[in-house]
């Protein structure tokens, strides 16, 4: 299948077990790095046209989660679908490639808690950060997590519609931007996700979302939320779309508060998939973001 917008040729990595990652590594070798790390029901997808509008400069380093995209999507037998397993995916990928040096990290939606929990013990590496709708600490107190999420974490019903129906992965770029989506974009969204099978992962990550101190990933996600204003010092670009539901203003204030020197830009037309509806803006955004801010300024 070709998948529009999307011209790279995805390379592979065996994170071990003999599970292979699908990741793109798109730009010059000795170009600036920007890691983009996609989030759930997503892909690496999510991240083509910013890879597009950077690559002739920068090196662009996209992964896709095991379970994800074009990665393998092993059993839970073959894989812990936890946070931390992300996290040594991330860790493993970056040794793999030999990139111990300073780069730009770019999130979205559990991207934002894969990649600051990455950065807990590797923060001088990260020295910019693009920020698009997600999340680096816990769900703010005055934020109560949406019923369709309660439904996937929480119930039998929900784990059946997202790994039975595909419920999540469609339902996602139906139903999250504000602009509907070519028919070729969407079957590229939801085309990883053909079977109950290859749907493990939406379903764990939805199942893995950090509440309270019991969960797994809460003391990752709890510690990435202590220590974010740490970045202040550093630049910082956040783009946002307002109508998203779950990573909302209550989660941009969360950014903004601990990040106040971030350039922002937040759209009342644009949802979660702020990529998507915004591109042909943010990406030249973005792009001079970077150029302003060189790793060697």
């Amino acid at each position: 299948m070709t998948y529009p917008d999307y011209p790279f040729i995805p390379k592979r990595f065996d994170r071990g077990g003999g599970i292979a990652m699908s990741y793109l590594d798109e730009g010059p070798r000795d170009g600036e790095v920007v890691l983009m790390l996609h989030g759930n029901p997503s892909w690496s997808f999510y991240w083509r046209h910013l890879v597009t509008g950077l690559s002739d400069r920068y090196r662009c380093i996209v992964p896709d989660h095991v379970g994800m995209g074009l990665s393998d999507k092993p059993g839970d037998k073959h894989y812990r679908y936890t946070l931390q397993s992300r996290i040594e995916d991330v860790e493993k990928l970056l040794a793999h490639l030999g990139i111990d040096g300073p780069l730009t990290l770019a999130v979205h939606d559990w991207g934002g808690m894969i990649g600051f929990g990455w950065a807990l013990k590797r923060r001088e590496q990260v020295k910019r950060l693009v920020v698009t709708n997600t999340s680096a600490f816990p769900l703010p107190a005055d934020k109560p997590l949406p019923w369709q999420l309660q439904l996937g974490r929480n119930y039998n019903i929900g784990a059946m519609l997202i790994r039975g129906f595909n419920a999540f992965a469609a339902g996602t770029i139906d139903q999250c931007v504000s602009t509907k989506v070519a028919a070729d974009v969407r079957a590229a969204y939801v085309a990883p996700y053909n079977s109950w099978k290859n749907r493990i992962a939406t379903l764990r990550f939805v199942q893995d979302i950090p509440l309270t101190p019991r969960d797994k990933a809460w003391a990752f996600v709890d510690e990435a939320g202590r220590t974010l204003h740490e970045y202040a010092d550093r630049p910082a670009f956040i783009a946002w779309g307002l109508q998203d539901f779950v990573f909302d203003a209550h989660f941009l204030k969360g950014f903004t508060d601990a990040l106040p020197n971030a350039e922002v830009m937040a759209f009342d037309d644009a949802h979660h998939y702020v990529l998507e509806d915004k591109h042909a803006v943010l990406v030249p955004a973005m792009r001079r973001f970077l150029d302003a801010h060189p790793l060697s300024a």
